[in-house]
């Protein structure tokens, strides 16, 4: 693992949260990082859903940067570069592409690739890679499913999203293979078109709350580092 993955890596096992964010306007980029950081959480993961998303990510990287702002749902090797170079300190596909982990990996950019089975596993574990999306959770099996997962993977850990919610995201971070939940349940897009961002900052602050009484005590915070957005620079 290279130090920027450690290091990012090392965020998320700290606020143990990983907000998916779908934004239609660059607009509201800016305030909606300021909302989750008044939450608490400084992470947040930009969905390449909506033609906003890359602006999006540039302006918060710019504007914020004490966020851990990355980038998902990004399915090829071009949408990589894309976020990489708009400053992206972790990337996130659905699926696994050993291009975009192959490119991550090349240019010092945190990679999380999507897995559902067991030898999607085994393909990432061969790319090196260990910390993985597992999605869409619920519908593959939910906290059973990661519970035998454990057993021939006891080295690997995941993190889980597709249909986490406020009301059972807890149950997943109780698990010893679980780093971090994601999922949209803290900022919806419903609420970033509304400008709702107070709503946003409490629904954030509880999360975080219920988050921090399953995380180990961390002895300093964790901040993205100035290797990182080095990483995340254009080349």
């Amino acid at each position: 693992m290279n130090v920027q993955q450690s290091m990012m890596t090392e965020a998320l096992r700290r606020w143990r949260i990983i907000p998916v964010i779908v934004i239609e306007e660059p607009k509201n980029a800016v305030p909606l990082a300021a909302a989750l950081l008044a939450g608490g959480l400084p992470i947040a993961e930009i969905t390449l859903r909506t033609p906003a998303a890359i602006e999006s990510l540039r302006r918060i990287t710019n504007e914020q940067p004490e966020m851990f702002a990355g980038v998902g749902t990004v399915l090829n090797v071009r949408q990589a570069e894309q976020a990489r170079k708009a400053g992206a300190h972790f990337i996130i596909s659905p699926g696994l592409n050993r291009g975009v982990v192959d490119y991550c990996l090349e240019h010092d950019v945190p990679v999380y690739p999507g897995v559902a089975t067991a030898s999607e596993i085994e393909a990432a574990l061969e790319m090196g890679v260990n910390l993985l999306k597992l999605w869409p959770i619920e519908t593959l099996g939910g906290v059973p499913y990661l519970q035998l997962l454990a057993g021939p993977f006891g080295g690997v850990e995941f993190n889980p999203s597709g249909g986490l919610t406020s009301v059972n995201f807890e149950n997943y971070l109780a698990l010893k293979n679980v780093v971090a939940c994601g999922g949209p349940w803290m900022a919806p897009a419903e609420w970033i078109a509304a400008k709702q961002f107070d709503k946003i900052t409490a629904a954030v602050r509880d999360s975080v709350t219920r988050a921090s009484r399953l995380t180990p005590a961390r002895k300093s915070p964790v901040r993205p580092a100035q290797t990182i957005r080095e990483a995340a620079s254009p080349r």
